[in-house]
């Protein structure tokens, strides 16, 4: 399985119900909390050109936020993605 690096902080909804998502898929995620961690954010942004969470990256390539995470799920896509 790929490694899979999540952007988060503990209070985000979104942050959460992706990990839920990829936890039943049996992915080991590597989270990164940027509460008040300004390096972080800094390259989270640089990462993603996004300045939201959850930024989830899977075997290095950015996936995006929990709705594209969601969407390659519905369109049965993740599995192939994460192996």
């Amino acid at each position: 399985m790929k490694k899979v690096v999540m952007y988060c902080t503990s209070t985000c909804q979104f942050c959460h119900k992706a990990e839920k998502l990829l936890n039943k898929k049996g992915a080991q995620i590597e989270k990164i909390n940027i509460e008040g961690n300004k390096p972080k954010i800094k390259e989270m942004i640089k990462k993603s050109k996004r300045n939201t969470v959850p930024q989830i990256f899977i075997g290095g390539k950015h996936i995006g936020g929990f709705d594209e995470l969601a969407e390659l799920e519905v369109r049965g896509k993740l599995n192939k993605i994460l192996c």
